[in-house]
Order: structure tokens, then C-alpha cells, then sequence
């Protein structure tokens, strides 16, 4: 195991409902309210922060698209911003 791995566990209730220990809870950031997704591979699930993956499949989604659209540096993403504001001021009025 790595330095940061740890083992811990948790009863399953009746309803199938169980508490998740609070250093697993540290270690995903999540708190009351918060949620989680659960990722089933074979017999093996992981559970991660929904809002840290929902981040990630986006940000895996969106890979190469700037290059795509022909935006191929900051600059081209400033002048598109910029394009796109002056967009939205034109049709306010």
C-alpha cells in the first residue's frame, strides 16, 4: 500500500444505507449535502466526490476542442472573449 492508503469500513443499515467514515469523507471533501458518485468496475467500486467528477469527465470532454475551433493560443482565446462581449452589447440595445 502507499503512504496515503488506509483501510476503514462501514455497517450497511437496513435500507442499505451506510455512514461514510469521516477520513474517507476528509480525503473526497465531502460533507453534509454534498454528493458522491459510486464508479462499479467488475467487483470493485470507487466512490469520488460528484462535483470533483463531474469536473474531470468535463475537462476530459473538452480536451483538444480549442485546438479544434482554431483557437491555438491565449491570445485567440482573448479576442474571442472579446468578440463575444461586444456580441452581447449590440443586442442590448
Amino acid at each position: 500500500m502507499s503512504v496515503n492508503a488506509f483501510v476503514d469500513n462501514a455497517k450497511v443499515m437496513a435500507k442499505g444505507q451506510i455512514t461514510i467514515p469521516k477520513d474517507v469523507r476528509d480525503v473526497l471533501g465531502v460533507s453534509n449535502g454534498d454528493r458522491v458518485t459510486f464508479i462499479v468496475e467488475g467487483n470493485t467500486v470507487r466512490i469520488v466526490n460528484s462535483a470533483v467528477y463531474a469536473m474531470q469527465v468535463l475537462q476530459q470532454e473538452m480536451t483538444g476542442e480549442a485546438e479544434r475551433t482554431g483557437l491555438t493560443s491565449e491570445d485567440d482565446v482573448v479576442a474571442l472573449v472579446r468578440e463575444l462581449r461586444n456580441e452581447d452589447e449590440t443586442k442590448r440595445f
